[in-house]
C-alpha cells in the first residue's frame, strides 16, 4: 500500500520539479562515468594508450622477485631495438663467464738479442690483451707508462737497435662493429675496440670559431698525434651546442669533420675516436723511454701479425673486471662493453671477432635456458640499430642476476642509481622512486629504454620498458617512463611528501 502511495505521489509532480529532479539524476550520472576508473585506467594500459605511443613499437615487462608474479607487461615477448640496455646482457654474461676478478694483460716482450752492454739488436712488443682501461679517465693505473719504463730498465736495457712495436694481434683489426653506421664511425661514442686500447680511444678537437657562416679553425687536438690529418668542413652558426660530426674508417689516418658549432668561441672541444690507439701508445711509451736516457734507433709501428720468438719482461694487469663493468653501465661507455663483448669469443677461438662473441655469448645463453629467440645480437654495447631484445629477455637476465648468480651484489652494483649517478642522475630525481631504482638506460635515435630493479614496500622488482619511434621527443618519452613507474610504484599512503619533479 504504501509503495503504491509514493510511486503515486511521484506520477502527480509539478512538472518543473518533476524536471529539475531529471537534471539532478542527469549530472549525478555524469560525475559517476568521470570519476569512476575505467578498465583502461591501470597504468601499463595509460601508458600504451597515450597518443605519444599510438604507433610506438612498445615492449613491457615488470616482475615481483619475491613471489614471482609478473605485474604488468604489454607485448613482453616483442622484439625492440634496445640501445644500450643490451650492455645488461653483454655485462652480466661477462661476468658469468669470466668472473668477477677477471683481469686483461697487456704484456711487454723482446724479441732478437740483448747485449751484455744493454743493447737490444731486436724489438720491444707491447703485446696487447684487449684491456680498454689504459690511460682511461674512468678507471686504471694513471702512471702505468712509468712502470713501463722501469721494467725496460729493470731488464737491462738502455738501447733498441730495433723499433718499439704494438701488436695488437689478438683481436681482429676490424676495430668497429659492421653495424655500426657511417653517420657514427669516427666519432667518441663508436670508437673502435682493438687488442690495444688507449685513453679511451678518444680525442678532443680544439677549434676557433668566428662569425656565423666561416670555417672554424683547428688549433689543437689533445693529445697531440702527429699521424692524424682532418679534413674540416664545420660551419660556424648560431646553435649554441655542439653539432660536429668525425667520419672516418678504423686505421685510417683521415677524419672529415662536417657540421656546425657555436659561432665566436675563442675555443670550443668536439670529441673524435683515435683511429690508431696502438700506434700512439708506442709514441708516448717512446717518448717516456727517450726522456728516461734509452735510445731507440727506429721510428714506431704497429702490427697486427709477428710470429718472432719473443720473452716476457713485464705484464700489466688491468683492474678487476667487476669495476670495469661498474663504470660501464654507470656511464654507458661503449668502448669497455666492446671490449669485453669480443673478449668472449677467445673462450674457444684465437682472436677476438665480433662474430665469435656472438656464438659464445648465445652459446651461454642458450645454456642457461634463456629465449635467444627473442634476442637478436650483432654488438655488445647496444649502438646497432640492428640488434632487438625483448622486455621478457631482459627480465629474465635481470631475475637471474638477482637470485641465481654469485655475482649478483657485483652486477647490482653496477648499475646507476636513480636521481643520484651516471646516466640515471636526472632521472626520476626529487620523486619517491629517487635511490629506489637501480637500472641502465639507453638512447639512439629513435629509441629509449630502460631496464633494472625497482626497491618498493621491501620487495624487488625487475622491470624492462623498450620504446622504439614515439611520435615525440626523447624526453617526452622519457617523462611517460617515469610516470609509469610512479604510478605502478606509488608512494606508501602513510608517508606521503611532496613530489617535485626535475
Amino acid at each position: 500500500m504504501l509503495r503504491n502511495k509514493i510511486k503515486k505521489t511521484t506520477l502527480n509532480l509539478n512538472p518543473k520539479i518533476k524536471s529539475q529532479m531529471k537534471n539532478s539524476i542527469g549530472l549525478l550520472l555524469l560525475i559517476q562515468f568521470i570519476f569512476t576508473p575505467s578498465k583502461a585506467e591501470t597504468p601499463i594500459e595509460r601508458f600504451t594508450t597515450s597518443p605519444l605511443l599510438k604507433n610506438a613499437n612498445v615492449s613491457v615487462m615488470i616482475k615481483n622477485l619475491e613471489t614471482g608474479k609478473i605485474t604488468s607487461a604489454y607485448r613482453p615477448e616483442n622484439v625492440a631495438i634496445p640501445a644500450s640496455t643490451l650492455k645488461l646482457v653483454t655485462t652480466a654474461s661477462a661476468l658469468e663467464m669470466l668472473g668477477a676478478d677477471f683481469r686483461f694483460q697487456t704484456k711487454l716482450e723482446i724479441d732478437g738479442e740483448l747485449s751484455p752492454k744493454g743493447i737490444l739488436n731486436g724489438n720491444l712488443f707491447i703485446l696487447g690483451g684487449g684491456d680498454p682501461t689504459l690511460g682511461s679517465k674512468y678507471i686504471g693505473d694513471p702512471d702505468f707508462l712509468t712502470k713501463w719504463v722501469n721494467a725496460v730498465k729493470n731488464a737491462g736495457i738502455n738501447k733498441i737497435n730495433g723499433r718499439i712495436i704494438a701488436d695488437e694481434s689478438l683481436y681482429e683489426d676490424e676495430g668497429v662493429n659492421p653495424h655500426w653506421t657511417w653517420e657514427d664511425l669516427g666519432n667518441y661514442y663508436a670508437a673502435g675496440a682493438y687488442g690495444i686500447s688507449y685513453l679511451d680511444n678518444t680525442f678532443a678537437l680544439i677549434l676557433n670559431s668566428g662569425a656565423v657562416g666561416t670555417t672554424p679553425k683547428i688549433i689543437r687536438t689533445e693529445p697531440e698525434m702527429s699521424f692524424l690529418n682532418i679534413d674540416n668542413h664545420l660551419i660556424s652558426s648560431t646553435i649554441d651546442f655542439d653539432s660536429a660530426y668525425f667520419h672516418g674508417a678504423p686505421h685510417s689516418n683521415l677524419r672529415v669533420l662536417r657540421g656546425e658549432i657555436p659561432a665566436n668561441r675563442r675555443e670550443f672541444s668536439v670529441k673524435g675516436d683515435i683511429p690508431n690507439p696502438g700506434l700512439l701508445l708506442v709514441e708516448h711509451f717512446q717518448n717516456e723511454l727517450i726522456k728516461n736516457g734509452i735510445t731507440i734507433c727506429q721510428p714506431p709501428a704497429n702490427i697486427i701479425q709477428n710470429t718472432t720468438v719473443r720473452k716476457l719482461i713485464f705484464s700489466q694487469d688491468s683492474p678487476p673486471l667487476k669495476d670495469i663493468i661498474t663504470q660501464t653501465n654507470i656511464h654507458s661507455i661503449n668502448l669497455f662493453a666492446e671490449s669485453i663483448f669480443r673478449y668472449l669469443a677467445l673462450k674457444h677461438a684465437s682472436v677476438a671477432s665480433t662474430r665469435n662473441a656472438i656464438t659464445e655469448m648465445r652459446n651461454f645463453l642458450i645454456s642457461k635456458g634463456f629465449p635467444v629467440d627473442e634476442l637478436f645480437l650483432n654488438d655488445g654495447c647496444g649502438l646497432s640499430a640492428t640488434d632487438a631484445v625483448s622486455a621478457n629477455f631482459l627480465v629474465k637476465i635481470l631475475e637471474y642476476m638477482k637470485t641465481k648468480s654469485q655475482n649478483r651484489i657485483e652486477f647490482y652494483n653496477s648499475l646507476p642509481i636513480a636521481g643520484e649517478n651516471g646516466t640515471l642522475k636526472k632521472f626520476l630525481a626529487g620523486t619517491h622512486l629517487q635511490g629506489k631504482v637501480h637500472a641502465k638506460s639507453g638512447t639512439i635515435s629513435g629509441v629509449k629504454t630502460y631496464a633494472g630493479y625497482v626497491e618498493s614496500n621491501s620487495k624487488t622488482y625487475a622491470f624492462a620498458i623498450l620504446v622504439n619511434h614515439a611520435y615525440g621527443s626523447s624526453k617526452r618519452v622519457t617523462t611517460a617512463i617515469e610516470d609509469l613507474l610512479l604510478k605502478t610504484f606509488p608512494l606508501n599512503s602513510k608517508n606521503k611528501i611532496k613530489q617535485t619533479r626535475h
